[in-house]
Parts: C-alpha cells; sequence; structure tokens
C-alpha cells in the first residue's frame, strides 16, 4: 500500500512539473524551420522562447495548455530577423518629436531585427541601449560615429583627435566619407588600428578602392570606388570628375578588372554592401512624382517627398543624364555584385534609408529585388541580411539564425521564401529580442504614422 500511494504521488509530480512552464514563454507550434546556413528546411518543429532567448526546438510539446501565449506556425517558416546594414536613424527633432520612434517602427514593421546606423549623433549611443535593454521598441541597433570627411578632418591632427575621441565615447566604428586627402585617410587609419575601432564607408576620391581596401576597410558601401577602379590608367582621367559613383566614368570602365578588384575584396576580407535600390530609384530614368505615389511612401512626410521630388529632377531629370549610360552603369554593378558575392568576401544587405523614395523598412525589400536582378540566388540574399551581419559584428551565436541560445530575432511567414522572395513581405508577426509584433499590431501602427505624416 505504501509503494502504491509513493507511486501515485510519484505520477502527480511528474506530471506537475512537465506543466511547469514560465508565465512568460512563447510557444511557436508546428512551424517549418529555414536554416539560414545551408537551405535547409526542418518541418515540423515547436520553438519556445522565453526571457528573449529561444529556449528549445523540438518535435513535439506535451503541455501546450500550459503556454499563455501560442503562435500557430502550422504551414509556416520561421526564418530569423533581417538586419539593415545601411541605415540612418533620425536626430532628435522639437519639430517632429516623434520621427525617431516611427523610423526604428518602420524598421521592425518589414522584420527588420537589426540596424546599422551609417550616419552617427551622440543621441544614438543612447538608443542603442535602450534598445538592447528592451526599453524601447526598436531593433538592435550599431552606431557609427559622427562622419568623417574633407572638413571634419582636414589635417592629420584632426583625423587623430576625431578617431581617438569617438573610440572613447563608444561608437561601433568610424563612418569614413568623402573628401578626405591620402595623407589624413592614412593617419585615421593608422589611428584607428592602434585604438581598436573599425571603418567602414565611402571611398574618398585621393583614396581609391585599390588603396582602401589593402587598408582595411570592414565594409564598402555603395559598391564605392569599384567602377572608378575598373578605368585604365592609360585614360589619365581627373579621377574628382567621376561624378555619381562613377557614373561619368562608365564608358571607360573595362571590365577585365573586375575579377582583380573582387580577389582583392576577398584578400582582405572586405564586406560589400551594394544599396543597389539607391541606383535602381534615385538615380534612375524614372520620375519622381511616380516614385512618390508608391503605397509606402504615405509613412513619409508630405514635405519630406516635396524634397525628394526636388532633388531627384536635379539628378535624373536633366539633360546630362543618358538612359543608355545609365543602363551601361547599372550593368556593370550588377556584374561587380555577382562577383563580389560568388568570389570576393561576401555581401550584406543594406538599402541606405531613408535616402530618396527609400522608406525605411520598405526598401530592403527593393534592395532584395536588386540582387535578385544581379543574379544572387534568395539563399545568398537571406544570408546577406542574417547570418552575414552577425559573422561581420562578430556575433555569431547571439542573432541571425533560428538556433538554441539565440536572442529571439525572428519572422513568421506564410510562404518558404527560398521559393518565392516575395514571402518576405508576407508574414504572421515578427519577433524583436523575444517581444511579439502580430501582423494586425503591425498594421494598425502603421495606419498611425499615415494618418499622422499627412499634414507634416
Amino acid at each position: 500500500m505504501r509503494n502504491f500511494i509513493f507511486l501515485i504521488g510519484t505520477l502527480i509530480l511528474c506530471s506537475c512539473n512537465q506543466t511547469q512552464v514560465s508565465e512568460t514563454a512563447i510557444l511557436i507550434t508546428d512551424t517549418n524551420v529555414l536554416n539560414v546556413r545551408n537551405g535547409a528546411i526542418v518541418e515540423h518543429r515547436y520553438v519556445v522562447v522565453d526571457s528573449g532567448k529561444i529556449k528549445s526546438i523540438s518535435e513535439a510539446v506535451e503541455n501546450q495548455n500550459a503556454y499563455k501565449t501560442v503562435i500557430d506556425g502550422t504551414d509556416k517558416f520561421l526564418m530569423p530577423g533581417l538586419a539593415e546594414m545601411h541605415a540612418h536613424i533620425p536626430q532628435p527633432s522639437t519639430r517632429n518629436p516623434e520621427i525617431v520612434d516611427e523610423t526604428l517602427f518602420l524598421y521592425l514593421s518589414n522584420g527588420i531585427t537589426t540596424i546599422r546606423g551609417m550616419l552617427g549623433h551622440p543621441s544614438h549611443l543612447e538608443l542603442r541601449e535602450k534598445a538592447l535593454n528592451n526599453e524601447i521598441l526598436s531593433p538592435r541597433i550599431y552606431t557609427s560615429s559622427p562622419s568623417l570627411n574633407g572638413n571634419t578632418i582636414s589635417t592629420k591632427e584632426e583625423a587623430v583627435e576625431k578617431v581617438t575621441q569617438y573610440q572613447k565615447e563608444g561608437y561601433d566604428f568610424l563612418k569614413i566619407h568623402p573628401g578626405i586627402q591620402l595623407d589624413v585617410f592614412d593617419t585615421a587609419v593608422e589611428t584607428a588600428n592602434k585604438v581598436g575601432i573599425p571603418f567602414a564607408g565611402h571611398v574618398p576620391v585621393d583614396v581609391g578602392v585599390r588603396h582602401a581596401m589593402e587598408s582595411g576597410y570592414a565594409s564598402i558601401d555603395h559598391v564605392d570606388g569599384f567602377l572608378e577602379g575598373l578605368v585604365p590608367q592609360s585614360a589619365n582621367v581627373d579621377p574628382n570628375a567621376n561624378g555619381f559613383f562613377g557614373y561619368a566614368f562608365t564608358p571607360l570602365a573595362d571590365v577585365k578588372y573586375m575579377d582583380e578588384l573582387v580577389d582583392m575584396a576577398k584578400e582582405n576580407e572586405v564586406w560589400i554592401v551594394s544599396t543597389q535600390s539607391l541606383y535602381e530609384r534615385w538615380f534612375a530614368p524614372i520620375s519622381g512624382e511616380e516614385l512618390s505615389k508608391q503605397p509606402e511612401m504615405k509613412y513619409m512626410a508630405a514635405s519630406t517627398l516635396k524634397n525628394w521630388i526636388t532633388r531627384k529632377a536635379q539628378l535624373t531629370e536633366t539633360d546630362d543624364f543618358d538612359v543608355e549610360q545609365w543602363q551601361q552603369f547599372n550593368t556593370i554593378r550588377r556584374q561587380l555584385m555577382r562577383k563580389l558575392q560568388n568570389k570576393g568576401h561576401g555581401m550584406l544587405l543594406g538599402s541606405d534609408a531613408p535616402q530618396l523614395f527609400n522608406v525605411p523598412g520598405f526598401s530592403i525589400h527593393h534592395e532584395i529585388d536588386g540582387m535578385r536582378r544581379a543574379g544572387l540566388t534568395p539563399l545568398q540574399i537571406i544570408q546577406s541580411g542574417t547570418i552575414n551581419p552577425a559573422k561581420y559584428f562578430n556575433e555569431e551565436g547571439t542573432y541571425g539564425e533560428v538556433r538554441v541560445g539565440v536572442d529571439a530575432d525572428l519572422i513568421l511567414l506564410n510562404a518558404n521564401p527560398l521559393q518565392d522572395l516575395k514571402a518576405l513581405k508576407d508574414f504572421t508577426g515578427v519577433m524583436v529580442r523575444g517581444q511579439w509584433l502580430s501582423k494586425e499590431s503591425i498594421d494598425a501602427r502603421l495606419t498611425e504614422i499615415a494618418k499622422a505624416n499627412t499634414s507634416k
């Protein structure tokens, strides 16, 4: 009898233990998990998230009723959140105090759970910490320093001062802009290596893409300097007459030099951010009026759209803009992108938002389309926005994939993105460090943002 009572007690205890589930745990049921490293789909998995982390991935969960939050993953596809690796974060504005929160949400609304801010400001350091501690609703933030350019570091002494200052202030990396002279650039690089801060961004004309790569850029953005690098020395051009990212030199570009540049990117481990949407939207034979009518433009202030229309007209709606030359220019860029992906160090997903007609979050899908047209595969494009950014920041194991122990930055899609990348826009919800944002709640907030911007 005593043994029987002991057995019953043990069974009751085991039953209780099975139902002891954290009140904050979230269960995603019967979903298909995308392995972004190899493209495999692991079917019918139950994913438990708690305290911002993925706690388990299993074939079954017996005590589903014990979870307060259950998300139906049936026939859906779970993948890591995307990274926007050429993002911009507004500075605080008394005229428009909501702009920072709205911008960060626009990124999240499209499954972007990590952003690399490319024009830093002291306020972004505080935002970064608040995001990390879940004090604000925001993607994970990495932030550059304020701009290093020909005006901010015009001497070697200024280069040493600014690089040292920005490293001490805690910026994640230095932002390089055009205009820096070669000797000043070299001093900045020497100082950056000494104090231990990486640098990324544009390639100043006086530096050139070959010297830039040999100097150790963490990433070169916009594929900047590469087209100029295809111009033979015998052409004897004025490097400052290169136009919009080398457009003026398009007729002189010799693609036989392309493999050399790609090999240098691989040898020097330089990541590339193409921001191709910039060239296929802002710098492209399409009018600003037409672009301004696209659905996502309702999330931008009317005054911003007016400014964008004017600036685009000044760039591409002039007698100097040649459609055939642009087509040649874009063809060369696509060849570079494809080779840099397949034979270089690799690509990072970034669209340069909010830049002209690149609405935060929404522009990443234009970038994805541009990468696809350049010949990258769906898996390569997905990797450029998931595992590659984790590698770039030496954060493998922290985010960028769906596996136990990583941060729960996730998108639950309604279709397989490897079969059609448009699936990345069709989701049930987004999770950012364990916080679930349903599609319904996202749409409701987007409606509020659109309404607020009609009068601005």
